[in-house]
Parts: C-alpha cells; sequence; structure tokens
C-alpha cells in the first residue's frame, strides 16, 4: 500500500512538471515564431514566383540621320532625339479631322509625363511641310500649350520630310485630292511612335485608344528605368 501512494506522488509530480506554465514572454516569442513560420512562405513565395517578367519591348527599326527645323526656326536633328525618350505624332496644320485630336492627345501626354521631365520629350512632324512654316507651327504649338523645352514641331523640304516619314517611321503622308473647302486631305496615321535613346524605335500606340496610349506612357518611363542596361 505504501510502495502503491509513492508511485502515485512521482505520477502527479511528473503531471505538475509537464503542466507548469510557460512565462508569458517566452510565450508569445514562441507564438510568433510559430506564426511567422507559417505565414512567411504562404505570402511571400506565391508573391515571388507569380512575379512578372520585365518588360522586353519591340526593336522596329532605328531612326536614320536627318536634319530638319523646327516651329522657333532652330536645327532639328536626329542628335535632338538622342539620349531622351521620345514619343512621336504626325500633324499638319490645316487638317480638320484627326490632328486637332492628336494634338489634344499629345497634350494631355505632356501633362501627364511631366514628372520626368526632360528624360521623355516629345516631337510632331508634319506631313505637309510646304505649307507648314516655322511660323505655323509655332501658332499651332501655341494653341496646345506645348512647352518648347519639351515638345518640338518639325518641318523642313518636303523631300526631307517625306524621306524620313515614309521611310525609318514607316508613316503615309501621301496626298489626295483637296476637299471641297479648299484643305488639303493627307492620308496619314494616328499613330505615336516610342523611339529610345539610342534612336531605335521601340513601339506603335494607336492614338484612338485609350489604353494604348497609357501603355505608350508606361513603356515610355520603363525606357527612362532601363536606360542604364541598355
Amino acid at each position: 500500500m505504501r510502495a502503491f501512494r509513492i508511485e502515485i506522488c512521482q505520477v502527479a509530480h511528473v503531471v505538475e512538471v509537464k503542466t507548469r506554465r510557460i512565462p508569458g514572454p517566452r510565450l508569445l516569442v514562441g507564438l510568433l515564431v510559430v506564426f511567422l513560420a507559417a505565414v512567411i512562405p504562404a505570402v511571400f513565395v506565391p508573391t515571388l514566383m507569380c512575379r512578372p517578367a520585365e518588360k522586353i519591348l519591340p526593336d522596329l527599326g532605328t531612326v536614320t540621320a536627318f536634319s530638319l527645323t523646327d516651329e522657333l526656326g532652330r536645327p532639328f536633328t536626329d542628335e535632338a532625339m538622342r539620349d531622351n525618350v521620345s514619343i512621336v505624332s504626325f500633324i499638319f496644320t490645316r487638317c480638320d479631322t484627326i490632328c486637332p485630336v492628336t494634338a489634344m492627345k499629345m497634350a494631355r501626354i505632356q501633362e501627364k509625363t511631366f514628372d520626368v521631365g526632360a528624360m521623355v520629350k516629345l516631337v510632331s512632324f508634319s506631313v505637309d511641310p510646304t505649307y507648314d512654316t516655322p511660323e505655323k507651327l509655332a501658332e499651332f504649338a501655341k494653341r496646345y500649350q506645348a512647352n518648347p523645352e519639351r515638345w518640338r514641331f518639325v518641318t523642313g523640304p518636303y523631300d526631307k520630310v517625306h524621306q524620313l516619314i515614309e521611310g525609318p517611321f514607316m508613316t503615309s503622308m501621301l496626298r489626295l485630292p483637296d476637299k471641297p473647302s479648299g484643305v488639303p486631305d493627307i492620308a496619314h496615321g494616328g499613330y505615336f511612335l516610342l523611339v529610345d535613346q539610342n534612336l531605335h524605335i521601340r513601339g506603335i500606340y494607336d492614338s484612338d485608344r485609350i489604353h494604348q496610349l497609357d501603355d505608350l506612357m508606361k513603356d515610355a518611363r520603363h525606357l527612362v528605368r532601363t536606360a542604364h542596361k541598355t
């Protein structure tokens, strides 16, 4: 009977030791470790596995050497587009259809890319260079509040402009019969081009599609960010 009591006491002692309370701070630390061990893999591993690959823009050709004139009568050459990202459009001042809309969209891009400053510039080439003198382009630029440090308007001898626009820029400037109003009808696209710091054309964007204009600005910023890698 005495031996049985001793055994009961020993069992009680073991139970007491096993059920002894863990100090509060140690318990909290332990629970935190267990929590982090469960949460970190569940949150960060899928994030890392699903991270999108860095965007690779196409290379659609190179802007060849040219020498033209801007709206202030200053020389404008291919070197003016080097070392900064350029967004290119095509307009003419007598246009009464697509060009005013195109210019307003370029003005909006100018406004929405103010944060990158001179690292992203805008260039509008006239597809009616014989009529569009620097003076007429200057009036057009003023109408759309173009910042001359960021947005240039370009004209020049017809043959040189034609060679550039229908060549490297892959855009039509076909002159059709004039409209009854006397306004020239020049077939040209409403597309914007993205040109990188090394004069490579990296994208063509339909200005009638808002999401493509958003993509254009994102891609322009992408080229600015990754300039040191090129």
